[in-house]
């Protein structure tokens, strides 16, 4: 028997009716059989997931191997089962609740066959409105680095390995973790590998979300997340030399895992389990947290992570629920420093210092922070075609903070950006474009950009788009050259400009589309 390109490995515990999709778009996968293996270990499972296993397993008997085992836990023991018995050339490990794309396999095969590649990830979607992190999956790319990507941000193990990796630096899941054991493993197999790639062209990997929670992810609770992110800030502390590398990897966990224990479910939990977590971040944040890795968090985390380690409790609750009670804090300019003024700040006996609270130097993400709220066309006095977006700051002060340092943007181009007077909610900013510089700048070509604020120069922020979201398009003809210009909300839900040109090729193959058979 030949040996497989790739064996698929799934951990599976009470995952029906989900499991049934899972297998049903493996065994469909356009790579073929021959090419395929699948290893299925059913941890125990008693809503019939195993009997589900072995129906497929007996309808493909050359492709799938099913072994069935006590409940251990976890998904780290039978997925470590798994990986005995795999012998495919890359080994990829799947949710048993999730599914692929029918072209998945091949495709990510094909491409680390191409380039060399030890790990490589495939564009992944969230189902259900479940969370997946996209800035990794931007564009494809044949080599990113672990250091200098969004790669820390996407640590699931749901990714294509070259097996010979796994074994020769006997990667294996922590047993002993009942919550993201697939880090330390994911981690370490990025650290080690030669060339990892991203694939942005597919639908490759769908995360479902089960309605009824049942996934251990969904279930754990404020401890239990604790105690693995405990495990991997410290696996990466003895993995990767103190410095840039491991200051770039370890923000992910300080900036997601930690400061996600202090939202404000955390002030529903029992005053001795807020402090068991607070002291234990705070060890965290002492031991491993560095300046580096502090000035590049969000204020909202950087905040509370700093006064959990060297602050009083009662400031820290008094963050939490200053956010949902009382809006943004007030920001507080001293010796030309921006600081966010929490609970705490300029306290000398807060125990901390006000580099926790300080803003970027331009205070670009906390003041250029627009929601649109309505979008119209309209036409100048020049008989100029525009583009008028109102946006809501929750700054009333925003006017006094920035003067005229605020800019909206799309691209190269700006907007005439006019504040209105504020209000005790917020501040609204009128940003008007004109639509002939929309087109001159996206080229002959067209494409799609998401409009954003700056504060002073900064990089800009994106303004959520309007809610519920709306299509609007207008034909702009400049001469002989017509162009649809489209304002909607891109995937990520931010305010977007499409230009895209008109020719008479697209015109006709929009016709026959739309036409029946035979042109009748």
């Amino acid at each position: 028997m030949t040996q497989p390109d790739v064996t698929v490995v799934i951990a599976v515990y009470n995952t029906m009716p989900d499991l049934t999709t899972c297998l049903e778009s493996l065994v469909n996968q356009t790579i073929g059989h021959d090419r395929l293996e699948i290893v299925a270990v059913d941890d125990g499972s008693t809503d019939g997931s195993g009997a589900e296993l072995d129906r497929f397993a007996a309808a493909h008997p050359d492709v799938i191997k099913v072994r069935h085992q006590d409940n251990s836990g976890g998904p780290a023991a039978p997925s470590n089962r798994a990986l005995e018995l795999a012998t495919g050339r890359y080994v990829f490990f799947i949710g048993a609740d999730d599914h692929l794309g029918p072209e998945a396999l091949e495709r990510m095969v094909a491409a680390a066959d191409r380039w060399g590649s030890d790990v490589v990830l495939g564009r992944m979607v969230g189902v259900n409105k479940r969370y997946v992190h996209q800035e990794i999956f931007e564009r494809t790319r044949s080599d990113v680095d672990l250091f200098t990507s969004a790669l820390p941000f996407a640590l699931s193990n749901t990714k294509l390995f070259r097996r010979e990796l796994v074994e020769r630096h006997n990667l294996r899941f922590p047993e002993d973790m009942a919550v993201g054991s697939d880090q330390p493993f994911t981690l370490e197999a990025c650290f080690r590998a030669g060339r990892i790639s991203v694939l942005a062209d597919y639908d490759y990997y769908y995360a479902v979300k089960r309605l009824n929670a049942g996934n251990i992810t969904y279930r754990s609770d404020h401890l239990a997340r604790l105690d693995c992110a405990e495990r991997v800030v410290r696996f990466v502390a003895g993995l990767i030399e103190p410095g840039e590398r491991r200051d770039a990897v370890l923000r992910r966990h300080f900036a997601w895992e930690l400061t996600k224990l202090f939202r404000s479910d955390y002030l529903e939990l029992e005053p001795d389990a807020q402090e068991q977590i607070r002291g234990r971040v705070g060890k965290l944040v002492r031991e491993h947290l560095t300046d580096r890795i502090r000035d590049g968090l969000e204020i909202a985390a950087r905040v509370r992570l700093g006064t959990a380690a060297y602050g009083r409790r009662a400031d820290l609750l008094a963050i939490i629920g200053q956010d949902p009670k009382d809006g943004l804090p007030p920001t507080v300019v001293k010796d030309q420093h921006w600081y966010a003024a929490y609970p705490g700040f300029g306290d000398p006996e807060s125990g901390v210092a006000d580099e926790w609270f300080e803003l970027d130097t331009s205070a670009t993400r906390w003041l250029a922070r627009l929601d649109a709220v309505s979008v119209r066309w309209v036409t100048g006095a020049d008989g100029d075609r525009g583009i008028q977006v109102f946006a809501r700051s929750p700054r009333s002060d925003l006017a006094e903070l920035v003067g005229g340092d605020l800019s909206v943007f799309v691209g190269d181009v700006e907007a005439a950006v006019r504040p209105l007077p504020p209000d005790p909610m917020g501040t609204t900013v009128d940003a008007t474009f004109r639509v002939q510089d929309l087109v001159a700048a996206l080229g002959p070509a067209g494409g799609t950009r998401a409009v954003r604020a700056r504060v002073a120069g900064g990089p800009g922020t994106p303004l959520r788009g309007p809610r519920p979201a709306t299509v609007q398009r207008v034909l702009h003809r400049d001469g002989g050259q017509f162009h649809l210009v489209t304002v909607t909300n891109n995937h990520r839900g931010q305010l977007a400009f499409t230009v895209s040109p008109v020719t008479l090729r697209r015109v006709v193959a929009r016709l026959r589309r739309r036409l029946p058979l035979g042109g009748k």
